[in-house]
């Protein structure tokens, strides 16, 4: 699988790791920066590699910031794009599980290494449920994308 991957100053070391564990895993990282620990803005990273998810350029996304709710908003805000903030595993499965998320973010701020490996590891292999109820609800959403965000180009 390819996977789009971003952060700002205060998810780099982050990233990095869960970088090196997903090409340990086989997947394609295609990795939009930041690569250090200056201060920078989120969006010019985080724009950028949700667009290349919005246009199946890459399948999914993880963005790694400080607290990981910035690249969320940044990443919503493009149409085909279902991302979510997971502090722990239980989260992650739940958001693919019940939500079929194409973008994780994670905050660097607020959950360690371990904790965020666990969640990572979670959430790339954890697959939607098909009850009806949940593709039901999902579509929902994709339909309330689809009225509301513009295409992206």
């Amino acid at each position: 699988m390819k996977i789009a991957m971003a952060n700002d100053h205060a998810g780099t070391k982050l990233k990095n790791e869960i970088k090196a564990y997903l090409e340990s895993e086989g997947h394609e990282v295609q990795d939009f920066g930041t690569y250090d620990e200056e201060s920078c803005d989120l969006s010019d990273f985080v724009y950028p590699a949700a667009l290349a998810v919005a246009k199946g350029e890459c399948e999914r996304g993880i963005f790694v910031d400080g607290v990981g709710y910035g690249s969320a908003m940044i990443a919503n805000k493009l149409r085909g794009i279902y991302a979510v903030v997971c502090q722990d595993p239980v989260c992650a499965a739940l958001a693919r599980q019940h939500n079929d998320s194409n973008v994780l973010c994670l905050g660097g701020k607020i959950i360690g290494p371990v904790l965020a490996m666990e969640t990572v590891k979670t959430w790339m292999h954890t697959e939607p449920l098909t009850a009806e109820k949940y593709r039901r609800r999902v579509q929902k959403v994709k339909d309330i994308d689809g009225r509301h965000c513009v295409p992206v180009r």
